[in-house]
């Protein structure tokens, strides 16, 4: 691939709840030459996007039609209850789906988690969006179950939230359009999420070349370096020792010498 075929940009679209500057950093380290654009996306937008070619890649929620997009799955969410700050279930580490039986247990419309069977009471109507919910829970109306990175970035200070551990878990993945053959920046994108070094054979395609005058005028430097650096060398004295008064003198004064005739 020449410098001329490398993309000026590449698009990552992202949904609510999954941060990714530490991979957009390292990116922007790595591929200087190539920008990187953001694009936000609702968990049900996302597919759709980067099908319809909106995104090159996107960090998704799981699951996404096979047959249409790649995707390699990268962590799992832990669910948690977001709860009133006065809430009984503050006083424990975690919280079981039993104990909230008794408890109205909002749906919204975005719900992110598989249910096989909704936990707790039905609320009388479902919110719009987590957004929603998430009002209604400070309103003292229910509790919301949602992955952790969404009660975190809903945060309210007169909320908290409590790990579930028997609560389905939502998946987070990097996912793009299915091909036979896969983008050489969407390589250079799995590098980065896979932790891959610098170094790695693969996915280094897209870097641009350095331009040949570059090459010359790092040639020559070194050249010139060179030279200067043995000539110092030479006229530099051996460590430990201190230089000689006189080089011909100082270099007989180790022999001895042979009596003279009376």
């Amino acid at each position: 691939m020449t410098g001329s075929d490398i993309p000026s940009s590449f698009r990552l679209a992202y949904v609510p709840g999954v941060t990714p500057t530490k991979w957009v950093r390292v990116w922007h380290e790595r591929l200087p030459h190539t920008s990187l654009e953001l694009v936000q996306a609702t968990a049900a937008e996302a597919p759709g996007l980067l099908a319809g070619g909106g995104a090159d890649a996107g960090l998704v929620r799981l699951p996404v039609d096979r047959d249409v997009l790649s995707a390699i799955p990268l962590y799992t969410e832990t669910t948690v209850v977001v709860i009133p700050k006065d809430h009984v279930a503050t006083a424990a580490e975690e919280v079981s789906l039993a104990e909230l039986s008794d408890e109205i247990v909002l749906h919204p419309l975005d719900d992110l988690l598989d249910w096989e069977t909704l936990p707790g009471r039905p609320a009388v109507e479902r919110p719009a969006t987590t957004a929603d919910a998430i009002e209604l829970v400070a309103a003292g109306v229910g509790v919301l179950l949602v992955p952790q990175s969404l009660a975190r970035l809903h945060h309210r200070k007169d909320l908290t939230y409590r790990p579930v551990p028997d609560a389905p878990e939502s998946r987070v993945a990097l996912s793009w359009p299915e091909a036979e053959v896969t983008p050489d920046l969407v390589e250079e994108f799995i590098g980065i999420v896979r932790g891959r070094t610098v170094n790695s054979t693969r996915g280094r395609a897209a870097t641009p070349p350095r331009p040949a005058k570059d090459k010359a005028k790092d040639k020559a430097k070194a050249k010139r370096g060179g030279a200067g650096s043995g000539s110092a060398a030479r006229q530099k004295p051996a460590a430990g020792r201190k230089p000689q008064a006189g080089g011909r003198a100082g270099g007989q004064s180790g022999k001895r010498g042979k009596p003279r005739g009376r």
